[in-house]
C-alpha cells in the first residue's frame, strides 16, 4: 500500500519512507505528466523547486497530493483524473528528488543504445564515435559534459536550452538563395555552417542580405514518441558516453 494514501498521510511530524517501486512508478508518471512545466529537476515553475524540497503552497505530503489532484485555480495547474494511488507515487518521487538532488531514475543503457541507433534515429544528425552524421553536435562524450537531468530535458523539450555551440543559423543571400544549418564559425569575410546533408557551407558576408541565429532547436521532442521507460533508457545510454564509442 502506498504510504501516502488517506489516513497514513494525515498531518505527521515525519515524512514517510517510500519503497523504490513507488518512487520508480512516480518517476514515470512525473515524466509523462509533469515534466513539461516543472522540468526534469522540478525547478521549472517560479518559487518551486522539488529537488530542493521547496514548495509554495504545500509542506506535507497530503497537501502535495491534494494540489496534484485538485489543481490550483487561476494557474496552469489543472485538476487531473489520476487515481489517489498514482498521485501517491508522484509524491513519493517528488520527495525522493530532494534526497537525490533531482537525479532521474536510471534506465537500461543497452536498451537505450538500441533506441538511439534505431527508432530514435539519433545518428541521422549526431555522431557517436565513428558512426553517424555531423548535422548535430557529437555525442561521443556527452555523458562527461551533461548531467542526466539535462539530457532528459533536451529529449523532451529541446527548445528549453539551446547552447551557443548548437545554434542554427539561417542565411538569406542577395540573389535569393537561402541556407540553414548548425552555425560553426564566422570571420571578417565569411560565415560557416553545416547543413542537414552534412554539407559544409561558407558564404561571403558581402553577398549576404540577412542572417539570423535561431533561438529554437531543429531537434524534435521525444515526449510522446518514446515511453517514459524508453526515455530513461536513452538517458542512461547517453550518460555512459564519456569519450568511448
Amino acid at each position: 500500500m502506498i504510504c501516502v494514501l488517506l489516513g497514513s498521510v494525515s498531518a505527521r511530524a515525519q515524512q514517510p519512507r517510500y519503497l523504490p517501486a513507488e518512487v520508480d512508478a512516480g518517476a514515470r508518471l512525473y515524466t509523462a505528466n509533469c515534466i513539461g512545466c516543472h522540468g526534469p529537476e522540478g525547478d521549472g515553475v517560479g518559487g518551486t523547486n522539488f529537488s530542493q524540497n521547496k514548495y509554495r503552497r504545500a509542506s506535507t505530503d497530503l497537501e502535495i497530493l491534494r494540489i496534484i489532484s485538485r489543481g490550483i485555480p487561476g494557474t496552469p495547474m489543472a485538476p487531473n483524473s489520476m487515481s489517489e494511488s498514482q498521485i501517491g507515487t508522484i509524491v513519493a518521487y517528488l520527495r525522493s528528488m530532494a534526497a537525490t538532488g533531482g537525479e532521474i531514475s536510471s534506465g537500461d543503457a543497452a536498451r537505450g543504445k538500441t533506441i538511439v541507433e534505431g527508432q530514435g534515429q539519433c545518428l541521422t544528425c549526431h555522431t557517436i564515435g565513428l558512426n553517424g552524421l555531423h548535422a548535430g553536435p557529437a555525442l561521443t562524450d556527452i555523458g562527461a559534459e551533461r548531467r542526466a537531468v539535462d539530457l532528459m530535458k533536451s529529449l523532451v523539450d529541446p527548445n528549453a536550452e539551446v547552447r551557443a555551440e548548437n545554434r542554427t543559423i539561417r542565411v538569406v543571400m542577395r540573389d535569393g538563395r537561402t541556407f540553414s544549418g548548425r552555425f560553426l564559425n564566422q570571420d571578417t569575410f565569411t560565415i560557416q555552417l553545416i547543413d542537414a546533408t552534412e554539407k559544409l557551407i561558407s558564404v561571403e558576408k558581402s553577398a549576404v542580405r540577412e542572417s539570423t541565429l535561431l533561438t529554437t532547436s531543429p531537434m524534435p521532442s521525444f515526449k510522446g514518441k518514446l515511453t517514459t521507460e524508453e526515455l530513461a533508457d536513452v538517458v542512461s545510454y547517453l550518460s555512459s558516453l564519456k569519450g568511448r564509442p
